[in-house]
């Protein structure tokens, strides 16, 4: 029997399938990395031609250059590219800020010199129309990043995630994926072998994204409104005896880890550890009886979490706390 979550959103989807989805592809890492761009010399490559292959329609909009880390930062262009030019020598220097290389076949790949979440509503303000008409985004996919982004702490820096919690506060239902395979590299260099870290991501993103749509037609939503989904991939390919990982639900807490800060006695600078902290791992929303996306990843599963973009704290969890300062909402002033 499927956990409540789980059943809820299996029932959500469950109408008569229509064709493919029109979908945004963006991430954090660049338009250049392996893990989502193209490359035209190989038939296996990456999470744009994973998609495309099985019927969607897809359009990427992504950073000129790294952006990892940047969380919901909002940022946008300048003026023109600066030296040294987009991510792996992928865009000149003095080019244009935002725009797009060659058409492949008939779908886009652009990029825009800004932080991830700027991107994503560049991309769906301004080049979405443009390439859809009239259609509207299904759903919005950030990431395969390279590297994990498990647990609260990097759910509000990653990048990846910032750009799919932009998405979903707009209403368009977003996924953010991230793998454990970190190696930042340049779509020149995937193999096409199917065994290489990108293509196994990109078909574990097909293939979630093919369990979501199961049953989806144009008049009904993917997810929720103000819902999205955070997935951790773990470490796989050729050198790895994890090469098809099982998808688990998860939850963002549960073994999720934090910074901690301590003084190196031999350099005199800080350094850095990871610490599970009790706040960080506090269960207030969702079903506790899950297991947490950071263990889960660290296997061979991987994780999926259902995330919400309202902060509010639960109503019975906030009441002594507004109980207690009732007093200070009541003064002369008031």
């Amino acid at each position: 029997m499927f956990p409540p979550i789980l059943f809820a959103l299996a029932a959500f989807s469950a109408v008569s399938s229509v064709g493919g989805l029109n979908i945004l592809l963006t991430n954090d890492d660049s338009w250049a990395s392996a893990n989502i761009r193209p490359d035209s010399r190989v038939s296996c490559s990456a999470t744009f031609t994973a998609l495309k292959a099985v019927g969607h329609d897809v359009l990427m909009v992504a950073p000129a250059i790294n952006q990892s880390g940047r969380g919901g930062t909002f940022v946008l262009p300048s003026g023109n590219i600066t030296a040294p030019g987009g991510e792996f020598g992928s865009i000149p220097a003095v080019h244009r800020s935002l725009g797009k290389t060659s058409p492949i076949q008939t779908f886009l790949l652009g990029y825009f010199n800004g932080t991830p979440a700027a991107a994503v509503i560049w991309g769906i303000d301004v080049i979405a129309p443009m390439h859809f008409g009239s259609k509207s985004i299904d759903l919005v996919v950030s990431g395969p990043n390279e590297g994990q982004n498990n647990g609260p702490f990097l759910y509000t820096i990653s990048g990846t995630i910032g750009a799919s919690y932009a998405a979903v506060e707009r209403g368009i239902p977003a996924v953010a994926l991230s793998a454990g395979n970190s190696t930042h590299r340049s779509f020149t260099t995937n193999t096409g072998e199917v065994n290489d870290p990108a293509n196994i991501a990109a078909n574990l993103t097909t293939k979630f994204v093919a369990a979501l749509a199961a049953g989806h037609k144009p008049s009904s939503r993917l997810l929720p409104l103000g819902l999205g989904i955070n997935i951790n991939f773990p470490v796989f390919g050729a050198n790895s005896n994890c090469t098809n990982p099982p998808f688990v639900l998860t939850r963002l807490t549960g073994g999720a880890v934090i910074d901690k800060l301590s003084l190196n006695s031999t350099t005199g600078l800080p350094q850095v550890s990871n610490i599970e902290a009790p706040g960080l791992n506090t269960v207030i929303n969702g079903l506790p009886n899950l297991p947490g996306e950071t263990p889960t990843s660290a296997g061979c599963g991987t994780a999926v979490s259902v995330f919400s973009v309202d902060y509010d704290a639960p109503a019975l969890a906030a009441a002594p706390v507004q109980a207690h300062l009732a007093p200070l909402f009541k003064g002369p002033h008031n």
